[in-house]
C-alpha cells in the first residue's frame, strides 16, 4: 500500500495551490471519519481523498483523466485509482462510483467546499460550528455558488446517508484538521 508521505509528495508534485491542499486535506479527513465510522481502513480511504484532485491544477481540462497516468508514478493500486475517477461521475468523466468509499468521495467532495466557505464567514471558523449553520448556507444560491448541491443531494441518496448525518461527520473530521487548513 502507498504511505501517507508518498501520496503527499506526489500531490505536492502535481499542486502548488495552497487552497487546493486545504482541500485535499478536508477530503482525506472526512473520508478517515467516514471509514472510522463504517469499520473501514482509514488509510486507504484517506489516500484516496487525499489525492483526489492530483491532476486538477496542471490539467483541469483533463480532470479524471490524466490521474491514472500521475497515479501510476507511485503504483497506486487500480481500485484506488477507479475511486479517485470515480468522484468526477458525470461531471468529468464516465467512472462510476460503485463501491461504498467511491459514493462517500462523490458526496464529501463538493460538501466539504461547502462547509470550509461556511467557515471562513464565522469568526469562530470550524469551532461550534453546527449542522443548522450549514444547511442555511446551503439555502442560499449566491453563497458558495461554485458547490453543486444537487451533486451532493444525489451523493447522499446513492450512498445512503442522511445529508444532517453528512454534515456533522465533515463537520467534524475538518475541525480536527482545523489549524492545518488554516481555520
Amino acid at each position: 500500500m502507498v504511505t501517507r508521505e508518498k501520496a503527499l509528495e506526489l500531490f505536492k508534485k502535481y499542486n502548488k495551490s495552497e487552497s487546493l491542499y486545504h482541500h485535499a486535506l478536508c477530503v482525506e479527513a472526512t473520508m478517515r471519519a467516514f471509514a472510522r465510522k463504517k469499520g473501514e481502513d482509514e488509510e486507504y480511504w484517506g489516500i484516496v481523498g487525499l489525492l483526489h484532485d492530483i491532476d486538477w491544477e496542471m490539467f483541469p481540462s483533463e480532470h479524471c483523466k490524466k490521474a491514472p497516468e500521475l497515479l501510476k508514478e507511485i503504483d497506486l493500486p487500480d481500485d484506488q485509482i477507479h475511486a479517485i475517477c470515480s468522484h468526477g461521475y458525470q461531471v468529468c468523466c464516465d467512472v462510476e462510483p460503485t463501491r461504498e468509499m467511491e459514493k462517500v468521495l462523490y458526496t464529501i467532495d463538493e460538501l466539504t467546499g461547502l462547509v470550509y466557505a461556511t467557515a471562513l464567514m464565522r469568526p469562530e471558523h470550524m469551532n461550534g460550528m453546527s449542522v443548522k449553520s450549514v444547511k442555511k448556507k446551503w439555502k442560499s444560491s449566491g453563497f458558495a455558488a461554485g458547490v453543486n448541491r444537487e451533486l451532493i443531494q444525489k451523493g447522499s441518496e446513492m450512498c445512503g446517508i442522511e445529508i444532517p448525518e453528512l454534515i456533522q461527520t465533515t463537520i467534524d473530521a475538518m475541525t480536527e484538521i482545523s489549524a492545518e487548513i488554516g481555520l
